[in-house]
């Protein structure tokens, strides 16, 4: 069976799907900058332990910390505490750690976009300047036009420009989850 067939079986998203082509896992588990679908991955083998994985998503939450507010120290205080369990599950704890892990990844993601959003919008503002020129200050009906449509298009283009930037950092930290032997049958 290829990767691609196992993604299909497994039920992955059709563009991993696509994207994997004819790439075979160890290969794919190289070459990919999605971390969103890596973790998605190594969740679903059997090479990677719940620690393993738990670790993983605390670092990836980690490079979310830089767009808390300083002072706001609750996403980094969850992520330790996460961290703690993952180091030493028991079960009297595991409430505590489903909260923290919980309330780190939304407060941290949520940042995060937040600052994805600010600097999308900054990107569209200047862009839509550039591209609805003087007609856009006008205030007639198509400089308003060539501005909502430069603006959203500039909008559209840093978010997904941010969005896969940070997949791709993550990518990177997850990278050490699977094995470096290649999967049997590859």
């Amino acid at each position: 069976m290829t990767f691609k067939e196992k993604l299909e079986k497994m039920g992955a998203c059709r563009e991993a799907v696509q994207w994997v082509s004819d790439r075979n896992e160890a290969k794919a588990w190289a070459e990919c900058e999605r971390a969103d679908w890596m973790l998605w991955l190594a969740e679903r083998s059997s090479w990677c332990t719940g620690k393993d994985l738990t670790m993983a998503g605390c670092q990836c939450a980690r490079t979310a910390l830089k767009f808390v507010p300083k002072g706001e120290d609750r996403p980094r205080l969850a992520i330790e505490a996460t961290e703690r369990w993952a180091k030493n599950p028991t079960k009297r704890n595991a409430a505590a750690r489903d909260a923290a892990w919980a309330t780190a990844r939304a407060a941290a993601w949520d940042a995060a976009w937040d600052a994805a959003r600010a600097a999308a919008r900054a990107a569209a503002r200047a862009a839509a300047r550039a591209a609805a020129g003087d007609a856009a200050w006008d205030g007639d009906a198509a400089g308003d036009a060539a501005w909502a449509a430069a603006r959203a298009a500039a909008r559209a283009a840093a978010w997904d420009a941010a969005r896969d930037a940070a997949l791709k950092e993550m990518a990177e930290l997850v990278r050490w989850l699977r094995p470096t032997t290649k999967a049997k049958g590859e």
